[in-house]
């Protein structure tokens, strides 16, 4: 009871393992900026830590739509969608291994108006091997102008997105 003697609204607990997709609010920003920085040192080792930045998140949010997966009120994984391409920019999950970024990267593809495309960097196999796992075909190899770091940009055929 609240203090004027009214019940208040009994929220239920969360479900164990249940983890819910949607849409970040404003005022989670930095614990996903947090989280994107913590999975990029432990996964891009290849490339020096402090590369790795909290701004980097913040200024590509502001033009991205930004899912979050929460489990038991924690958000544990991130996807960052550009719109007006369908390009998912970013997937960032902390527990890897337990369908997250599959349920992140199922939501991207049900929100989007057509097929969805990425860039992996030619380093991170785990993730190739994920995006290859859920469909997604290579379509070409670049490097950025001014990096050292190859990518692949990888699509999901029209009728699997």
């Amino acid at each position: 009871m609240d203090h004027a003697g009214l019940s208040r609204p009994v929220r239920p607990a969360p479900e164990p393992g249940r983890v819910d997709i949607r849409r970040a609010r404003s005022d989670e920003m930095g614990v996903c900026a947090d989280l994107y920085v913590r999975v990029l040192r432990e996964t891009l080792t290849w490339l020096p830590r402090e590369r790795h930045k909290r701004e980097d998140f913040l200024r590509a949010a502001r033009d991205e739509e930004v899912y979050v997966a929460v489990e038991a009120g924690r958000i544990v994984g991130l996807a960052g969608f550009y719109r007006p391409q369908n390009f998912l920019h970013s997937l960032y999950v902390d527990a890897r291994g337990r369908g997250v970024g599959k349920a992140l990267l199922d939501h991207v593809g049900a929100v989007a108006d057509g097929p969805v495309s990425l860039k992996v960097q030619l380093p991170n196999r785990r993730a190739q091997a994920f995006y290859a796992r859920e469909r997604f075909l290579t379509l070409e190899q670049g490097r950025d102008p001014g990096t050292d770091v190859a990518w692949l940009r990888m699509a999901r055929p029209p009728s699997e997105s």
